[in-house]
């Protein structure tokens, strides 16, 4: 961190302020006028129905990355880093950094529970978990700051996959055995974040000053202060040594065996022959112990598989952490995007291998046809909320690359209708067909009878629902929960009517791979440690 720390101050005086008005000398702009401008419009916001408005400052950050600045200011329970890499191959230009979050909630089934400062506050039945989301989100309404970074906070956590339940009433089934126990829904209220942008080197810190409180504006220059301390402070990147034994993928323990996936497989082609489903998308879980610090999981996985959703999220008992390549919906305004990712092929070992494969890919029957399927499947999910005639196939069978396998991908984007909300779109697209099959209901209820274990955070949504009622969700594949020292990362395969089950046995463990090579990079020390042959 540059140890100037001339900042701006971004505490708007008006809606049509930009962010980016300089932070003027003591003599002609003291701060009592800054908090004399806050409290004036604080006073009208509040009249206004208004809950919190943002105060933001932004300084030079150059000399940090976000990895470096989450460790120094944010490395603790309820806290998280979000990044991206677009195309395969570019860092995004922003990464958000959610600092330690007060208040979180958790729903188990129909339970919620309600911690605030370390505490259990409240514990009550709903009658429907994701319209609670919604009326917990409507408790906070947050005023624009004009120039301001789009993320300013939300809630921020994951919505497992079982919560198809609350959406489709068939799918209210049975429980299953829950081998992690984590929760159903769980989300952070995130009011202090910083953005990161990764183009200008530049940081924006974000808190959210509560209206009700009469010191408010004190309070939040309190936080952005405690802020610019913790950046310009010496940081000493944390010893990564090397585990005494290493962790192979023949450690891990399967919850399939291969002969009873590849039974479950033929029964996925019986009921397709019967005509009840076209696709069915059959996942397996891997788990191993981890004794190692769940964020340099993290820094090998952002290293070896670069996606464009990588995350990490301390939620307090338990840390997931993911490179995803598929949005499972975003909602930027209007417009809502799905992104079907079906279509796959393992690496090459030389580049003209690995244009052989690609062509190999972009000519075979079966994974074209299951990719059209599922472009189908995410045309009708976004139009069920989307305004007639506005729905478009913007891209259209590219083909992405990472670190272990290529995937095909199309975009699909539409205009949301004016009545509907962040929740009605995440409602409409839950789960990604990529993570379930087609049709989705019979395709869901053939998984609830095959596989043997509840899957929890596995194929659900990781991301956030922000204060400004926009959203940016990931579908949680490529993702580990470590909790209570074990790791565990799930990977599915797309059965149709002419797969083979060795064939979908091996793409499980192909998708599963570039966990498990992180995995075996976090226990060599990231690979400080080795040395080289002689």
């Amino acid at each position: 961190m540059s140890s100037n720390t001339n900042l701006h101050y971004n505490v708007p005086r008006d809606t049509s302020t930009s962010v980016n008005a300089p932070h003027q000398s003591q003599a002609s702009s003291p701060l009592n006028q800054e908090r004399q401008a806050f409290n004036q419009r604080a006073d009208r916001l509040r009249a206004q129905g208004y809950t919190h408005l943002p105060v933001i400052r932004e300084t030079l950050a150059d000399l940090d990355t976000p990895v470096s600045t989450y460790l120094k200011l944010a490395a603790q329970p309820y806290t998280y880093l979000f990044e991206s890499v677009q195309g395969g191959d570019k860092w995004g230009r922003y990464s958000i950094i959610g600092l330690p979050c007060n208040k979180v909630y958790r729903f188990f089934g129909c339970e919620l529970e309600v911690e605030e400062q370390g505490e259990l506050t409240e514990s009550r039945s709903v009658a429907d978990p994701l319209e609670t989301v919604r009326e917990l989100q409507a408790q906070f309404k947050v005023a624009d700051v004009a120039g301001a970074p789009d993320m300013l906070g939300g809630l921020v956590g994951y919505f497992g996959y079982e919560i198809v339940g609350h959406i489709e009433p068939r799918l209210n089934l049975a429980s299953k055995e829950d081998a992690i126990g984590t929760p159903d829904i769980m989300l952070m209220v995130s009011t202090d974040v910083l953005v990161f942008d990764n183009l200008s080197g530049r940081i924006f810190m974000v808190t959210l000053a509560d209206l009700s409180v009469d010191n408010a504006f004190d309070i939040a220059e309190a936080h952005l202060d405690a802020c610019v301390a913790g950046l310009a402070s010496s940081f000493a990147a944390p010893v990564v040594k090397a585990n005494e034994q290493t962790t192979t993928e023949s450690e891990y323990q399967l919850h399939f065996s291969q002969p009873e996936f590849e039974a479950a497989v033929d029964r996925c082609r019986d009921y397709i022959r019967d005509g009840d489903i076209m696709q069915v998308v059959l996942s397996q879980r891997l788990s191993v112990p981890y004794a190692g610090r769940p964020f340099d999981l993290y820094r090998a996985l952002r290293t070896i598989n670069p996606s464009p959703y990588m995350y990490f999220m301390d939620m307090g008992g338990f840390e997931i952490v993911g490179s995803s390549p598929e949005i499972l919906v975003r909602l930027q305004d209007d417009s809502v995007t799905v992104r079907p990712i079906a279509g796959t092929r393992h690496r090459g070992d030389t580049l003209e291998s690995d244009q052989a494969l690609e062509v190999e890919l972009l000519n075979d029957d079966k994974e074209l046809a299951e990719h059209l399927m599922l472009i189908d499947l995410g045309r009708n999910d976004v139009g069920r909320i989307a305004t007639i005639g506005s729905v478009r196939l913007t891209e259209k069978m590219q083909v992405e690359r990472y670190s272990h396998v290529m995937h095909i991908v199309s975009n699909v984007d539409g205009t949301i209708k004016p009545e509907y909300d962040a929740i009605d779109v995440l409602k409409a697209t839950f789960p990604a067909g990529t993570v379930s099959g087609a049709p989705k209901i019979r395709a869901m209820e053939i998984i609830h009878e095959l596989e043997p274990i509840k899957r929890g955070i596995y194929s659900g949504a990781v991301g956030y629902l922000g204060w400004n009622g926009n959203m940016d969700t990931a579908i949680a594949i490529r993702t580990a929960v470590i909790k209570d020292g074990v790791l565990n990362v799930q990977a599915g395969a797309g059965i149709v009517a002419d797969s083979v089950p060795a064939s979908e046995w091996e793409e499980t463990l192909n998708k599963a791979r570039a966990m498990v090579s992180a995995v075996e990079m976090a226990t060599q020390g990231l690979g400080f440690n080795k040395r080289p042959s002689v």
